[in-house]
């Protein structure tokens, strides 16, 4: 977690990884370090927007971030940035001051390709188009939001061809969120988990197993639930000095190793669905929070990428949040807040929250087997929006057919179907592979601490959370941007990234469950 060490903007101890390092190396990270504070600024203006903002300060917001944005492209690009570049190639630098450089180098000639004009517009379209997303999912009318999705994908098609014109452009727009575990990579664990997920989960549609799914069959307060959640973050460890929970739409994470603030919804019929958001953003803000302090504004500072970052708010849902140690311990904590509850067992808690439902519409309120059907359905629809295979206004049509096709279910409305996340408003084109890929590496990191950790099972079931969370400060959060992403996970698990674990983890979690041979 966050130290109380304060962020500094010139690293000169004779132990720091910059000490000895050329001019070049120090006035680059001062460049640099500039343009992540922008950038972490145009974060808190965006957290604003989705918390607190009033509904009629989005036109003055859109031009503040375009603002903000366009100030930290012209840093980045400027000339002088290529210059110190050039300066540092073949210079001799230690292995972290060679791995700041080459994430630097590498947003850099990136950034330096797209003009920045168009930086600007996909900023102020993309805080225009928050609003209207929020409206036509209320209103649950994809025609509203898809005036602005055209636009947005106008501009990230055009956004993709300036990085690299000869590139599948999706497979560009992915590389913002996963650098360095390609596309193929991606496809290759999608189509393996879609192959060998399905027989597993119809084996579980015919099981003559019933869980206790109805165990919160009951009408829950929000703002009880609210008090649930606090009290989840307490017992985690999130430390409010340097964080603060929230309503959203939909629920994110978002901040630095000095402030990560999370969110989440309520839904009265559903408890469960609101604990697991919460554990889940706390997962994304205990990696931002294990981040260096010192590193502040540097790669060292910076997260791995999405695919890490995911990893680390899936591991902490589901490998903890949904285990029956999880509600050996916290099962108590909540029957106080709705006593309807104290009669449960922990077990009763334990199968509700896993139950494979075999009617989820939504995504974030899915099970771990069929979640990863809505991530495969959204990877096909963004690949085809990129590529000009699919209209826009024919997006709810064939999204319900995929619905269909791989969940056995369709939406009634565009607001459970095509309408249910946030990221398109945000243009985040190639965004969603990501989460399959962190719960994929989840189950790999907790495989190995379980190795490391003794009686790993047993402190969870005693609420005591802080060597799991040493273990991944000390193998994960600590290196920052250091490694590439595979290089990190052979650091922490001694293999190679691979999905083997967790389809290892779920044959055994859900044969138990569903008392079958898989």
């Amino acid at each position: 977690m966050a130290t109380e060490q304060q962020p500094s903007d010139a690293a000169t101890d004779s132990e720091s990884p910059h000490a000895g390092a050329p001019d070049a190396y120090h006035d680059l990270l001062d460049r640099y370090r500039q343009v992540t504070y922008l950038q972490d600024g145009g974060m808190v203006l965006s957290w604003d927007q989705q918390v607190m903002m009033p509904e009629g300060g989005t036109p003055a917001r859109s031009k503040q971030q375009s603002a903000l944005s366009s100030v930290g492209h012209e840093k980045l690009t400027a000339d002088a940035v290529g210059d110190l570049l050039d300066d540092l190639d073949g210079a001799d630098l230690t292995d972290e001051q060679a791995a700041v450089v080459r994430e630097i180098r590498r947003e850099y000639e990136r950034e330096a390709s797209v003009p920045q004009d168009l930086v600007e517009r996909i900023s102020e379209e993309t805080s225009n188009a928050l609003p209207v997303w929020e409206q036509a999912r209320e209103e649950s009318e994809w025609e509203q939001f898809a005036p602005k999705v055209e636009t947005l994908l106008e501009l990230k098609r055009e956004y993709a061809a300036h990085i690299d014109p000869d590139a599948d452009p999706y497979a560009v727009l992915f590389a913002d969120y996963e650098p360095y575990l390609d596309l193929e990579v991606a496809d290759r664990v999608l189509t393996r988990l879609r192959e060998e997920l399905v027989p597993i989960i119809d084996a579980i549609a015919e099981s003559d197993v019933t869980l206790a799914a109805d165990a919160f069959d009951d009408e829950y307060d929000p703002d009880i639930q609210e008090e649930v959640a606090r009290d989840a973050l307490d017992e985690l460890g999130y430390p409010w000095e340097h964080g603060r929970l929230d309503r959203s739409t939909h629920p994110f994470s978002t901040g630095n190793q000095f402030d990560a603030r999370v969110t989440t919804r309520f839904d009265p019929e559903n408890p469960v669905d609101a604990l697991s958001s919460t554990v889940h953003e706390f997962g994304h803000a205990t990696y931002t929070l294990g981040l260096r302090d010192d590193e502040y504004g540097t790669p060292l500072g910076s997260h791995r990428g999405l695919s890490v970052h995911e990893s680390q708010s899936r591991l902490w849902e589901n490998h903890v949040g949904r285990s029956a140690a999880w509600w050996e311990h916290f099962l108590p904590t909540f029957a106080e807040h709705f006593p309807s509850a104290e009669d449960l067992t922990p077990r009763d808690a334990f199968e509700a929250a896993n139950q494979v439902y075999d009617d989820n519409l939504i995504r974030v309120e899915a099970d771990e087997l069929t979640y990863h059907m809505h991530i495969v359905l959204r990877y096909e629809i963004e690949q085809d929006l990129v590529h000009g295979d699919l209209d826009v206004a024919d997006v709810p049509g064939v999204w319900n057919e995929k619905m269909e096709e791989y969940l056995g279910i369709r939406p009634e409305n565009d607001a459970t179907g095509c309408l249910q996340d946030i990221h398109w408003s945000h243009g985040s084109f190639g965004y969603f592979p990501t989460y399959t890929l962190g719960s994929v590496l989840a189950a790999q990191l907790y495989a190995a601490a379980e190795d490391d950790i003794d009686d790993l099972e047993g402190k969870i079931s005693r609420g005591e959370f802080d060597d799991l969370h040493d273990w991944l400060t000390e193998n994960v959060h600590r290196h920052g941007a250091k490694y590439e992403t595979n290089e990190l996970v052979k650091q922490a698990t001694g293999e190679e990234f691979t999905a083997d674990y967790f389809l290892d983890y779920v044959r055994e979690k859900y044969g138990t469950l569903y008392d079958l041979d898989l």
